[in-house]
């Protein structure tokens, strides 16, 4: 089999090892695996690397961050004249298959294709961990592990000065980021997109941790709904998303909290710093097992899949279904949680 590989949407780390193990794995089966540059904006183009992805492209991918395919956020869906090209290319190419590694957007492309014909089996990527029908998606542990670090790190100066540091996070539709690095970090508050925002509580719960210990550390998904705000002109991606780096989350919040508590306040944002880096080494080996999972889907002819892990399992999943519907915080876990910041 001829099969296409492209990695779209924003890159995170864990999409080099998935693709590693993918490729490793195509081999044992005699596949052949052609890279496609730059995402479905690559196979609008036909943008295709010059051979298959053999052993010596891909055994060092192990522990680098990005992609080495690149990407991009283009919905060919939104083109007539792209989703022709698509369909043009994978026939000029003779790909029997396309396998899309990527979030909401990029596998909801590869769900379509699927619906209008097209095999297609997807890997699932996010660091936003929002994903259906998967435990974990590879990219959310690593970035987790980063914005830990960034609350140690503000934490020593926040104290230092007796200051409220606001850290904001990734997360647009769903808070698990800042949910799981709040804990870990030992946030004094934590916002998310799935919980109101409560301007007066978190105001409280500072300056009572403030009082505590003389500093205070709040982390907020960059998604967290603020009062008042108009989006209606705000700027869309390819896919009808707001850019949410004009919506500066944390510097609202500081404002907020510093007009309303009288405590100095000061917001920072680790951003495109969560996406960059080596995998951390559970990414790594998620990342490995959802690849190799995906050949053996493409091996089996199992298309309008996305591999997913299920407990400890890797598992096979409908496409349609795990783009279907987001997996937000569950209201239930975030208010069992608060035992941990609510003092």
């Amino acid at each position: 089999m001829k099969i296409g590989m492209l990695t779209g949407g924003g890159d995170c780390p864990g999409l080099n090892p998935a693709m590693r193990g993918f490729v490793m794995k195509s081999i044992d089966y005699g596949f052949e695996v052609w890279g496609i540059r730059e995402g479905w904006k690559g196979l609008v183009k036909g943008i295709v690397e010059d051979k298959p992805m053999d052993v010596a492209r891909v055994e060092e991918l192990i522990h680098q961050g990005g992609t080495s395919l690149r990407s991009s956020r283009t919905n060919p869906y939104k083109d007539p004249a792209q989703l022709e090209a698509v369909r043009a290319n994978i026939s000029k190419f003779g790909f029997d298959c396309i396998v899309a590694l990527g979030g909401e957007d990029t596998l909801g492309v590869a769900s379509n294709l699927w619906k209008d014909g097209v095999p297609t089996v997807g890997i699932p990527k996010t660091m936003d961990n929002d994903l259906s029908e998967t435990d974990y998606t590879f990219g959310f542990d690593s970035a987790v592990g980063v914005n830990v670090e960034a609350i140690d790190r503000l934490r020593d100066t926040a104290r230092s000065h007796s200051r409220v540091i606001v850290l904001e996070v990734m997360g647009r539709h769903a808070g698990w980021v800042a949910l799981h690095a709040g804990i870990a970090g030992g946030a004094d508050f934590i916002l998310l997109p799935e919980v109101p925002l409560d301007i007066d509580a978190m105001c409280t719960q500072i300056k009572k941790a403030h009082a505590r210990k003389g500093y205070g550390i709040v982390v907020a998904s960059e998604g967290t709904e603020l009062p008042n705000l108009d989006e209606s002109e705000a700027k869309l991606d390819a896919f009808g998303h707001v850019i949410l780096g004009d919506r500066n989350v944390g510097e609202f919040l500081a404002k907020e909290i510093e007009k309303r508590t009288g405590l100095e306040t000061r917001s920072a944002a680790t951003g495109h710093i969560q996406r960059g880096g080596a995998p951390s080494a559970f990414d790594r080996v998620l990342a490995s097992r959802l690849g190799i999972r995906a050949a053996q889907c493409v091996n089996e002819k199992d298309f309008g899949k996305m591999v997913a892990i299920r407990g400890t399992e890797i598992v096979a999943v409908d496409i349609d279904k795990a783009v279907g519907t987001l997996r937000t915080v569950p209201l239930e876990l975030y208010n069992t949680l608060t035992t941990l910041f609510n003092k």
